[in-house]
């Protein structure tokens, strides 16, 4: 009897093993393709939006005359005040995007920046300032200031996370917040993304597969992204009084631990 037990119990862990595996490892498709290539093209480059905030520092040989250019700032240290020139993302000044996609930058007046990238802005406002005779050698840096996505849900470290690059890919951002835990669903990571408008779009992609990611339209993350990574059947019932349902591994312990005992009396009675 004790023989016929054992292997049966065997096989509900090997059922229960191989399930977990396809639910929790990512890109299963390329596991036994190792020359799979992504289709996913190079997207262009984060684009102005209004209510962004940009910081813009110009640099030349006469830095009294740049002067003119770059927005004060102020940051306390030690309790103390420190004023410097220039605007980083260090510092509270900077260029906030207007409703009309335009800032208003010194000297130059109102500035059209939106659907541009920084490398754009810097470009253009350096030719502006050459071409008007303002400054002959300028060098123009543009940083991001207040640009972010937001990861909820079964990731270790949900939370905010700043855009300091022209380009976060999904792997990215999933990787910021330290990775999916072994509770998020890989199947369902939901991506919404507000336009311009704040009109809200949801995207679905299954994290398990390597074309579901890589061609996804969602694959590089825009500022004000939200991703959200489900949590499975085991997290939820977690949260209910007992969660002792049979996907639970309170409820697979309690029947291995009944079939022990079972094994355990039939013994017993046989001797």
């Amino acid at each position: 009897m004790i023989k016929r037990i054992i292997p049966f119990i065997a096989i509900l862990l090997l059922m229960a093993s191989c399930a977990t595996n396809k639910q929790i490892t990512y890109f299963q498709d390329i596991m036994v393709k190792t020359d799979t290539v992504g289709t996913q093209k190079l997207e262009p480059e984060i684009t102005l939006r209004p209510e962004d905030k940009i910081s813009i520092i110009v640099n030349s040989k006469d830095p009294e005359l740049t002067a003119l250019f770059n927005l004060p700032y102020t940051t306390r240290i030690l309790g103390q005040t420190n004023e410097q020139l220039g605007a980083t993302n260090q510092g509270t000044s900077g260029y906030i995007v207007r409703g009309d996609g335009t800032i208003d930058f010194p000297v130059l007046g109102s500035v059209k920046v939106e659907g541009m990238t920084r490398d754009e802005v810097a470009a253009y406002i350096k030719q502006q300032l050459i071409s008007q005779n303002l400054v002959n050698d300028p060098v123009v840096s543009v940083e991001y200031v207040n640009l972010q996505f937001h990861v909820m849900g079964e990731v270790k470290t949900p939370g905010t996370y700043k855009i300091t690059r022209d380009r976060v890919t999904l792997l990215d951002a999933i990787s910021m917040a330290g990775d999916m835990t072994i509770y998020g669903k890989r199947d369902n990571v939901l991506v919404l993304r507000p336009d311009t408008v704040g009109q809200l779009y949801a995207y679905q992609v299954d994290m398990r597969s390597f074309e579901s990611v890589v061609n996804s339209p969602v694959y590089y993350i825009h500022q004000n992204d939200y991703i959200y990574v489900e949590p499975n059947k085991k997290r939820a019932n977690e949260s209910t009084v007992n969660g002792n349902t049979i996907r639970s591994g309170s409820f697979w312990i309690s029947i291995v631990s009944l079939l022990s005992s079972l094994a355990t009396t039939i013994t017993v009675i046989v001797r």
